[in-house]
């Protein structure tokens, strides 16, 4: 991924391979969506990403957009996406082709160096176009822009669950991995009992004999600092700097693992993760959540996403709202002349916008107060975004995996709603043409003339 991409050559046709568009539906809600979204600009604006060197080629825009929204937009992996757009002919068409393609188009690990290089800006323009797509189809109007719901959800991280036994058990290790690498003999790994240690602090507490546990994870506590010591004191033997570099950053890691406390503040929950956060949002089912807290704004009517954003470091909700409201301007060109939110956004300090926290009962019109009750449309549009598009569990890396993997789960969730509007506005289509035809005196004008 050099320089920016070279434009897609028409295709001449071939006598041995039909079309795409020969063979597939063109009143199917896929084909009718590739129509609606402007490509051209968005091979444009991404091509600014790329530099002007020397260097290979970069992959055409078009697919790996196509790629990114079929991805969020059906709940599928890099891998999974890749597959299935092999075997379908609509996922082709929709990222582009002319003809059946029966090889993957690129490697998975392809689309992880796009979402690097794009960043949350390339993303948001993808969020931008879906929603200029749902105007131009009309499943969102201009009017139903001006009145939004804003509400924040927790997006989990890819973690397993954090205990101290596992936590220090997993620091030791790769304590003791890298000073493989580097070629250091530790005076003792503690390769046997450290394991050992650490299921006996999980039985020990599933047990409810918290007195024994905590005897364990002193011990284990130990085991990892001695590891960490020695390192230390060895260190300056390694001769490979960027190995030296890493090794000390890691230290550096583990040390504030070790000083942590049950009170302290940031503290680390994995260590792969460091910057996730733990929430509590009240639920009696789950009382904590291993995340990020993402901001979504929706359309009062239809639900439609017109911003989304993460917010690393657990801020208060109200804190949160006038860059919600700043995003919605920005990606819809118009600022919202309504917000409804519930009562977490108390004391917000918004302005310009006219925002209805739940629980207001002075001075409401009937139709604010009918918009108040709406405000609680958003929770089941967040719940399809975690079982049918994949805001559930975030699986890319770090503060800047989180930015991204919730603006485009903002983008699938608005084009599964722009293909069941087309869908459905097929079947009404459909429906009247057959009660035209069973009834000839209700045939429209237009039809009497042909």
């Amino acid at each position: 991924m050099g320089i920016k991409h070279r434009p897609r050559p028409p295709e001449q046709a071939d006598l041995l391979r039909p079309r795409l568009v020969d063979i597939i539906d063109g009143r199917h809600e896929l084909v009718r969506l590739a129509a609606l979204i402007d490509w051209d600009w968005l091979e444009r604006e991404w091509a600014g990403f790329f530099p002007a060197q020397e260097g290979r080629p970069a992959i055409n825009p078009r697919l790996v957009a196509g790629l990114m929204v079929l991805q969020h937009t059906y709940g599928l992996s890099d891998e999974a996406v890749l597959a299935r757009w092999v075997e379908n002919p609509y996922f082709q068409h929709f990222t582009g082709e002319t003809f059946f393609q029966h090889r993957l188009p690129i490697h998975p690990s392809s689309l992880s160096r796009w979402r690097g290089r794009i960043g949350e800006e390339g993303v948001e323009w993808l969020l931008t176009k879906t929603i200029e797509a749902g105007r131009a189809c009309g499943a969102v109007t201009p009017r139903g822009l001006a009145e939004i719901a804003v509400d924040t959800t927790v997006m989990e991280k890819a973690i397993a669950h954090p205990t101290d036994s596992r936590l220090n058990e997993r620091a030791r290790r790769s304590l003791v991995t890298l000073a493989q690498k580097a070629g250091i003999t530790l005076r003792q790994n503690y390769n046997r009992l450290a394991p050992r240690l650490a299921a006996q602090a999980g039985r020990h507490a599933h047990a409810r004999q918290f007195r024994r546990m905590r005897k364990a994870l002193r011990t284990l506590k130990g085991y990892t600092g001695r590891v960490l010591r020695d390192l230390g004191r060895k260190l300056d033997a390694v001769p490979e700097e960027g190995l030296r570099t890493r090794i000390e950053q890691h230290m550096a890691l583990v040390t504030r693992l070790l000083r942590q406390t049950p009170k302290s503040t940031g503290k680390i929950y994995a260590l792969h993760e460091p910057e996730v956060d733990c929430i509590s949002k009240g639920k009696a089912r789950v009382r904590y959540e291993f995340g990020c807290k993402v901001s979504i704004a929706t359309t009062l009517a239809g639900g439609f996403v017109v911003g989304m954003r993460s917010m690393p470091g657990n801020p208060y909700d109200g804190h949160t709202l006038p860059d919600a409201l700043q995003q919605v301007e920005t990606l819809t060109g118009s600022c919202p002349s309504l917000a409804v939110v519930d009562r977490g956004y108390r004391g917000h300090g918004a302005h310009g916008t006219t925002v209805l926290v739940s629980g207001t009962r002075r001075g409401l019109t009937p139709r604010l107060r009918k918009l108040l009750r709406r405000r609680s449309a958003i929770e089941p549009e967040i719940g399809h975004m975690k079982t049918e598009g994949r805001l559930a569990r975030c699986a890319l890396k770090g503060t800047i995996g989180d930015a991204l993997y919730a603006v485009l789960c903002g983008c699938g969730h608005n084009i599964r709603k722009i293909l069941v509007y087309l869908k459905a506005l097929l079947l009404a289509l459909l429906t009247s043409l057959i009660h035209a035809i069973a009834r000839p005196d209700h045939l429209p004008v237009a039809a009497h003339a042909a």
